[in-house]
Formats: C-alpha cells, structure tokens, sequence
C-alpha cells in the first residue's frame, strides 16, 4: 500500500505548485527512485517538461514525456501506466489517480487556490475511504 502526503503550500500561486513538484521529483530521482509527474492535460506535462530543464540553473534532472521515453528516471504523463513499479507518483491532477496501487508513494501537491483545495480536500478524504492513510506535510 503507498504512503499518501498531501504537501500543502502556503501560496495560491500555479506556478509555485510546478516548481514543487520539480523540486521534489529532482529529490526522489536523486534518492534512486523513479519519479511520474502526473499532470492535468498536454499543456500541464509541456510546461512541466520546459520547467525542469530550467528551474535550477546548477542542476540537472533527466527527464522524458511518457510518450517520448517511459522509462526515463523522471516520466512526465497523465494517466499512463508507469514503466516502473513501486516509484513516486506526484500528481498535479485534481483527480485520483487509477494507478495509484503501482506506486510506493503518492505526493500530492495543494496550494491555496480555492478549486484545487476543494478537490485535495475530496481526494484526503477518498484516500481515507479507500483504506489508505494519507498525511499532511506543510511546506
């Protein structure tokens, strides 16, 4: 069963959500895990893509959309299956993941935006319906 964190942000900012997520899939694949961004549409998994390439000048994260490479250290895609088992899925969705169950931990990432705490508050509470045993981590 994967460990569930909700890291929840103090901003309401989009864009310091991306970089969250880019920040902590540079320390998952940097711990040996591999890493699948899960993101909401194309134009979410293409700007994570340009992101990664730039967020920290002084470090490099290997990096593939899934269409492009799905078994790269750091998969960014939607709802495709991940290429490897028991990673870290860190999904930007407001929606579950189906694929929950193929990955040892789940990070979810929340910001301030009144929508999106909606919809994490909904997903908690789902993990929790679900038998899983979700955390909250302030960042």
């Amino acid at each position: 069963m994967p460990r569930i964190e909700f890291y929840v942000l103090s901003s309401a900012t989009p864009a310091e959500r991306l970089r969250a997520a880019c920040q902590l899939a540079m320390k998952a694949w940097r711990a040996g895990l591999p890493v699948f961004l899960r993101g909401t549409d194309a134009q979410q998994c293409a700007e994570l893509d340009e992101l990664l390439w730039r967020f920290k000048a002084e470090a490099f994260v290997p990096h593939e959309l899934h269409q492009d490479d799905p078994h790269a250290p750091v998969v960014i895609g939607q709802d495709e299956p991940p290429a490897a088992e028991q990673g870290v899925l860190i999904n930007l969705n407001p929606s579950l993941s189906p694929l929950v169950d193929r990955f040892s931990r789940v990070i979810e990432i929340v910001n301030q935006e009144a929508d999106l705490l909606t919809a994490c508050r909904e997903n908690f509470r789902s993990y929790r319906q679900r038998g899983y045993d979700p955390k909250r981590v302030d960042l």
